[in-house]
Order: structure tokens, then C-alpha cells, then sequence
């Protein structure tokens, strides 16, 4: 069907059939407090080509990566995405593949989506893994809901250095539900267990924490799983993926549910999205993990065939058994994902996991070698960010970094005012020696 728009004569003929004159009649029972915020002071019609040429010096004013040296970290990363994968997932099967309830003509789509899942099992040392969910921070609260379903408990335990986005995605989902959360103290930027096995009781459904944690920092969860298992409780661990290949996985560390932001495997950091939100959790909560799961089978032919088994959403089962109504996965992020995990390989990621800690411990030694400039959690173990105590707010430092082609970092003092004077660093393996001591001697400007 063609786009054909309304004249005006047709505009006056359909308000006489509805029975006013003016459009804004249609509109005299919204307040005029909220009405002035919907008007929009539009500039005169333009043409096809004006208004592209318009658009184009628009987009040119935006400050990206491409152009700018970046310590931006806080969940996303600035890492070296392949080539290939831009080029893979535009392809018209991938970039406008049909959704993939039907098999018979979504094989590509259901066998893509069923490598994704084989390898995020593999990444995380974990049984099943789902098609993805929106992203790291919905993939946390799904986590809490799922667990509060699992054990039919209504308490989460929560660590306070889980990224500070997430846990305003954390809070909007638990408290609509009446799910309890408590917090555990922190101490010297990691979290205080000391008190953990105090707290833990029969209302306790799961105990949430992310390593490394909002400050960059390795958080020592040896043992914690055996206390949690003892309680019948659940351990829910966020991590940054590219970390596994160095770290423990969740796997080893014993977690029920491993969630993650799946950002930095091969997906453009964008202004914020679309991203990536990974879930994987052992084999016996399958049948309560959000979302959906291919898996492989054969036709009558005998012949190797892809299907989607397991959608835990009120379309597929009955209402009162559905986990979530979560039912769109990022299916062409969870492809890029794929493809950059295929083309670095395991030595390649670690390779890269390398770099990104080596450069961020390399930067680390020379701030702090800067006057003026301390790392309050220096002698705690990091991958790839750390956080800096800066001699002015962190805010002038990073505006100033703006104006010399440079993200100077994360402003911790947005999260909290008592944070103003400090600023997390994250560094990749993009990021060269030059860049670097360039930095260093940005800082000691201020």
C-alpha cells in the first residue's frame, strides 16, 4: 500500500465525520501544563535533500570513538571489533531474518542463535544458556525475579557495587513485585561478607553480586556459594564476559545464574544501545530461565534440524506458569556476539583479556605516580577499570577531556555527591602506550 498523506480538504472532511473543526478539539481534555511539553517548535519544510544534508551535520556534531581516545568504561567498553562482524550481521538473511517460531523457515536464525547459547555454556562454565535477553541489567533482574520464582522466597540479598544503572533496573522490577531487597555493606570497594551468613534465613531467595564490581574491582567469592547452597538459597553473579578468560567463570565459582552485558563481544558501544543481555544457569532451572532456548534435534528425514524447545512466556504456556514476559531477545547483537567469539577463538580472547589488564595496570602506576592523584582501592586486585581520586571534581577534569578529543572517564559524583572528586578509568586493548602517557600528562594539568 502506498503512503499517501492527508490533504486538507480530507483533513476537514474526516474532523466533520468525527464532529469538531480544529484538531486540537480532539485534544481540549489534556491539561495545557502538558501540552506545552508535546509542542514542538519545527523549522520550515524542507526538502528531500536539504533535510539529509541537515541530518548529516546534525549526526557530525556527536563525539564518538572513532574520533575521540576514550576511558569510558562503567559497562560499556570502547574494544576492537572486527570487520567482519559489521559486515556479517548486515547481510539481509541475518539483518531481516524471520523470527523463529516457525523452524521451517528459520533454520539459519534458530542454528545462529543455537551456537550463540553453546558458546556463552562454554565462556561461562555453565549448563544451559538462553537466546539473550535486552540487556546486562534486565538479565540481573530477570535473574532476581527467576530466583524469588524458583525457591518461592520473597528476600534478595544485594551487593552495593553492582553497576549503579542496574540496580535502578533492579529496584523498578523488585519493588513492583513486592520482592524484598537488602543490601550488604561495602568495605574498601569490595563487598562485606562479614555479616553474610548472619543474615541468611529461610526468606532469603538469592544473594545478587557483580565481579569485577562497579569500581573495577575483584570481589573474593570463594566459599560463598557453599553458604548460600546451605540456606537453599541461590547465587545470581554478574561479570564482565571478557574477564572470564583470566578470572574464575561462575561455573567454577559455583553460581546458580551468571548474567552478564554482552557489550564488549563485538558490539558498537552506540550511545548507549542496542546491547546485549547474557543469561546462562545450570541444568535444573532450565524450565524457569526468561525467554526462549533453541536447541537441535532431527526431522523424519533423519536430517540435523534447529527448533526452539523451551519459551517460558504466557504466549506458549499457560499464564500462571510463565516465568516472564520477556519475549524479544537481542537476536542480531547475540549474532554479533557469536561472530566475535568464532573469529578471537579462546587464545584470541584471552590474548585480548591480556591486554586489557596489562594496559589498565600499566595506566594505574603512572597516575598514581601523578601529584595530586591517588587510587583509594590500589592494593585490591582489577582487570580492566579502576576508580582515581582527583584533586578537582571529576566533572571539570572530563569536560576539559572533551575539549582536547579525549573521555577522560566515568563522574562518580553523578552517582553519589560524596563520590565528586573521583573518576572510574577503564581501559581496553585498543588503547596504545602513546594514548596513555598522553593521558597522564592531561592530568597533571589540574
Amino acid at each position: 500500500m502506498h503512503y499517501i498523506p492527508n490533504t486538507n480538504e480530507i483533513e476537514k472532511e474526516l474532523l466533520a465525520a468525527i464532529g469538531v473543526e480544529r484538531f486540537e478539539d480532539l485534544l481540549e481534555n489534556i491539561p495545557e501544563k502538558f501540552l506545552k511539553k508535546c509542542r514542538i517548535d519545527l523549522s520550515a519544510p524542507l526538502s528531500e535533500p536539504e533535510t539529509g544534508k541537515k541530518l548529516e551535520q546534525m549526526a557530525g556534531t556527536n563525539d564518538d570513538t572513532d574520533t575521540m581516545v576514550s576511558f569510558l568504561g562503567g559497562g560499556s567498553y570502547d574494544h576492537f571489533i572486527p570487520a567482519v562482524v559489521d559486515f556479517l550481521i548486515s547481510r539481509s538473511e541475518f539483518y531481516t531474518a524471520y523470527t523463529p517460531y516457525q523452524p521451517e523457515v528459520s533454520q539459519g536464525t534458530l542454528q545462529s542463535i543455537y551456537e550463540y547459547q553453546s558458546m556463552i555454556c562454554h565462556l561461562m562454565d555453565m549448563e544451559v544458556a538462553n537466546a539473550s535477553l535486552y540487556d546486562g541489567a534486565t538479565a540481573l533482574a530477570e535473574a532476581a525475579v527467576m530466583s524469588v520464582n524458583k525457591t518461592r522466597r520473597n528476600k534478595v540479598l544485594v551487593s552495593p557495587l553492582i553497576n549503579a544503572n542496574s540496580l535502578k533496573v533492579l529496584d523498578t522490577y523488585l519493588k513492583t513485585r513486592g520482592i524484598d531487597i537488602e543490601f550488604l555493606p561495602e568495605l574498601e570497594g569490595r563487598t562485606d561478607f562479614s555479616k553474610l551468613e548472619s543474615i541468611l534465613d529461610d526468606q532469603v531467595a538469592a544473594f545478587l553480586i557483580q565481579s569485577p564490581n562497579f569500581f573495577g574491582n575483584i570481589e573474593d567469592l570463594n566459599g560463598i556459594a557453599d553458604l548460600l547452597h546451605n540456606n537453599k538459597s541461590l547465587l545470581v553473579l554478574s561479570v564482565n564476559p571478557v574477564s572470564l578468560a583470566l578470572l574464575k567463570t561462575p561455573g567454577e565459582l559455583g553460581a546458580d545464574i551468571a548474567v552478564a552485558e554482552g557489550q564488549a563481544l563485538g558490539i558498537h558501544q552506540s550511545f548507549g544501545g542496542p546491547y546485549l543481555g547474557i543469561f546462562a544457569a545450570t541444568k535444573s532451572l532450565i524450565r524457569n530461565i526468561p525467554g526462549r532456548i533453541a536447541g537441535e534435534t532431527v526431522d523424519v528425514d533423519g536430517k540435523r534440524g534447529y527448533v526452539l524447545v523451551l519459551q517460558t512466556r504466557e504466549q506458549h504456556i499457560r499464564r500462571e506458569r510463565a516465568t516472564s514476559n520477556i519475549c524479544t531477545n537481542q537476536g542480531l547483537m547475540a549474532l554479533a556476539a557469536a561472530i566475535y567469539l568464532s573469529l578471537v577463538g579462546k587464545n584470541g580472547l584471552k590474548q585480548v583479556a591480556k591486554l586489557c589488564m596489562n594496559n589498565a595496570h600499566y595506566l594505574a602506576d603512572k597516575i598514581v605516580a601523578a601529584p595530586g592523584y591517588s587510587l583509594p582501592y590500589r592494593n585490591i586486585p582489577f582487570f580492566n577499570e579502576f576508580v582515581v581520586e582527583t584533586p578537582k571534581p571529576a566533572k571539570e577534569i572530563i569536560d576539559a577531556g572533551l575539549k582536547e578529543q579525549l573521555f577522560a572517564g566515568v563522574d562518580l559524583g553523578e552517582f553519589s555527591p560524596d563520590w565528586k572528586n573521583r573518576m572510574l578509568v577503564a581501559v581496553t586493548e585498543k588503547r596504545t602506550q602513546q594514548e596513555m602517557d598522553d593521558f597522564v600528562n592531561f592530568l597533571i594539568k589540574f
